[in-house]
């Protein structure tokens, strides 16, 4: 049976560009710390990279912390006093929540909700308050910049533009303090030690670099018009199924539609069967079986956030996919209801 992907908010495929700089990195015999040739070697590789994630999410190149991806990057938000947390952000940024530490407080929130897609809107915040941008999910399928920002801190992950598992970034505004993600030999600028997975951020140099491209050349528009697609379809032969944050500005590739009465990891687990991957939530809780903070935020009941799934596509997905999914799910819509008719 032919397989159709459609969670690219959990993680993206490994983009063909990341796949060729990890392998030619894997040749990289050097430590990026030693002075000879070969460290030498190593290190351009990720000076290289550095560039490339700074020109996506529009910041310093010397502002790039490499980690192990988005949530060692949010360990930031430790110690640092009082923490805020925006009520729809991820469970990485709720780890640190602390309202009523001392000192300088800091808000933490996501620009792009990884569950509905539903873009925040612009912090306000105090003088001497400092703020920090989860970018996980919108740096590479909406333009943004750190710079144009105003935030001291923004974090993101590899694997969600199409580069590797395992590796991330920090990005730390020049001149902000912090304490070192994690203390050693001093790796990383001093910000962050541990030898340097140099494939793995080649690969996330790679990803960057073809991220950009894809925003440039409009690739996500084709994308956000078979979403709509998928929509309009939704709201037309499902009645009563709720297109979440249909009304507010969102991600491109993104779509969450409840169907109250029908949970969501049924459907998920229906739709699997089907040859259809999706989700229903983040994928850091999508395993477990609870209602979605996020949803409830927005104002909606516990038994609709049970219902929700989540289809995200990517710049590969055909509009022939979105069509198989859709028949696919209303057949499956059909038969709940069938069923229920006869209880």
């Amino acid at each position: 049976m032919r397989r159709v992907y459609l969670d690219h908010n959990a993680t993206a495929p490994l983009r063909p560009e990341a796949r060729a700089a990890m392998e030619a990195a894997f040749d990289l015999i050097g430590n990026p710390s030693s002075v000879h040739s070969e460290g030498r070697a190593a290190m351009a590789e990720l000076e290289r990279a550095r560039t490339r994630v700074a020109e996506l999410a529009g910041c310093l190149a010397a502002e790039v912390v490499f980690t192990s991806g988005a949530t060692e990057a949010a360990s930031v938000l430790a110690g640092r006093g009082a923490v805020v947390v925006e009520e729809t952000a991820h469970d990485a940024l709720w780890a640190h929540h602390a309202p009523d530490g001392d000192g300088p407080v800091t808000y933490a929130m996501g620009v792009a909700n990884s569950e509905t897609g539903v873009l925040a809107e612009s912090a306000v915040r105090a003088e001497g308050e400092f703020l920090l941008l989860d970018v996980t999910q919108a740096v590479g399928r909406i333009p943004w910049s750190f710079s144009a920002s105003g935030a001291d801190f923004a974090v993101l992950s590899a694997h969600k533009i199409g580069g590797p598992k395992g590796v991330g970034a920090l990005i730390a505004r020049r001149g902000v303090d912090f304490p070192t993600l994690r203390p050693g030999g001093g790796q990383e600028m001093g910000r962050r030690s541990g030898t340097e997975n140099v494939a793995g951020i080649a690969g996330f140099g790679a990803a960057a670099a073809a991220a950009l491209a894809d925003l440039e050349r409009g690739g996500w528009n084709r994308v956000e018009e078979l979403r709509d697609s998928l929509e309009k379809r939704i709201a037309r032969d499902a009645p009563g199924t709720i297109i979440v944050g249909g009304d507010r500005p969102r991600l491109p590739n993104t779509t969450c539609f409840a169907t109250p009465g029908w949970r969501g990891e049924t459907q998920v687990m229906r739709m699997d069967l089907e040859g259809f991957a999706v989700s229903s939530g983040s994928a850091c809780s999508s395993g477990k079986v609870r209602e979605s903070r996020a949803l409830r935020a927005m104002g909606h009941d516990a038994e609709t956030a049970r219902s929700a799934i989540r289809v995200s596509l990517g710049t590969a997905t055909e509009e022939e996919d979105v069509e198989a999914f859709a028949e696919a799910w209303l057949k499956a819509l059909d038969r709940h209801r069938a069923r229920g008719a006869r209880q």
